[in-house]
């Protein structure tokens, strides 16, 4: 199994994937009239959503997040409120994503060879030269805003632990799109009530993935195409140049540094070991132990943005920090084990102690 940093900051962001199959989670504006297309099963569309290879296109991807999460410097997208972003493909490896924070903007670009990652609030570029077998932060990071690969790691996850139907149409970014549900079966305890997600009839690829809860009638968080481009992009924009006195560095080099934003630096002193997972289907458990001398390293600051968003609590388990969204919890007890899920407190209570 990859390593994977297990964090207050990474879980909110990450545990959703991982854990429970949940990426970024979603549903756009601008719906439209919905079309009349032909009947699908919802075992055709389950299976064009896990297939998929979609083409060159571009397009704007549109978030509306009430997951009650953070915001996280490097993925702004993932904080509560609205958000855009931009990305492209050829359809063969290569991508590009803009992803806007306020006044500055984070560009991500995969040339088949290389990730680059530039951030233009301090003109730093991060290089990435790619490496067989080894994952590329960067790529996942630009990826987390594409419905298409959201709503494969969603459908691919969960679809043995869900009951599955197709409920209509819908239209999104002026395409006719099938509606695809998957509703956690009745045995699983977990957060999720249902998920949406909206496939291409032609493209047969996903556009938008929307994700309810139990309890609440609007979805925990949206995102999805609200413009697409389908065909060749122009090729330069698989291209990337730092700009001029742009400071280049590489991952590991950002992962030494001691002056990285606090949530940041609490990624970094917050580093588990492999994962160990239980259950299975949307009550996964995600957990792990944070080795003791990282515990011992938060920095203040950091600490601080975990104070702010947890509360402490206590068990026969022992004692830690509770963070809480709508869509998943992390237990982070004071010896070092953290547990995660799309699950209730209490699965995480009674799931800790199997943690080694």
């Amino acid at each position: 199994m990859n390593k994977r940093k297990v964090t207050l900051a990474a879980a909110a962001a990450g545990v959703i994937t991982g854990a429970a199959g949940l990426s970024l989670l979603a549903m756009p504006a601008g719906a439209g009239q919905p079309p009349t297309l032909p009947d699908v099963s919802p075992e055709a569309l389950v299976e064009q959503v896990l297939t998929s290879k979609p083409g060159a296109f571009g397009g704007t991807v549109e978030v509306d997040n009430k997951l009650g999460l953070p915001s996280i410097a490097e993925i702004p997208q993932l904080a509560d409120g609205k958000h855009s972003a931009r990305i492209w493909t050829d359809g063969n490896g290569k991508f590009r994503a803009a992803l806007p924070n306020g006044q500055s903007e984070q560009t991500i670009v995969n040339d088949g060879t290389t990730t680059w990652a530039w951030n233009s609030a301090d003109n730093e570029v991060t290089k990435s030269e790619h490496k067989a077998d080894e994952p590329k932060p960067a790529d996942e990071k630009a990826k987390s805003v594409d419905p298409a690969e959201a709503a494969k790691q969603i459908v691919g996850l969960t679809k043995e632990f869900s009951e599955i139907s197709v409920d209509g149409t819908a239209r999104v970014a002026n395409r006719a799109a099938y509606e695809l549900v998957l509703t956690p079966k009745a045995s699983e305890k977990t957060l999720i009530r249902e998920v949406r997600v909206a496939v291409d009839s032609e493209l047969k690829m996903p556009l938008r993935v929307a994700v309810l809860t139990n309890g609440t009638s609007e979805p925990a968080g949206t995102v999805g195409f609200s413009e697409i481009n389908v065909g060749p992009q122009d090729s330069k924009l698989f291209e990337f140049t730092p700009p001029a006195n742009a400071k280049v560095t590489t991952p590991e080099a950002k992962e030494q540094r001691a002056d990285r934003k606090p949530e940041l630096g609490l990624e970094q002193a917050l580093q588990g070991e492999d994962p160990q997972i239980f259950g299975t289907g949307w009550d996964t458990v995600v957990g792990a132990r944070i080795p003791a001398q990282a515990m011992t390293q938060v920095p203040a600051e950091a600490q601080g943005l975990v104070d702010k968003f947890t509360k402490k609590v206590s068990g026969t388990w022992g004692s830690g920090q509770l963070f809480t969204t709508k869509v998943a919890t992390i237990l982070i007890s004071d010896d070092g084990r953290v547990v995660a899920g799309a699950v209730p407190e209490q699965v995480l209570f009674d799931t800790i102690g199997q943690v080694k």
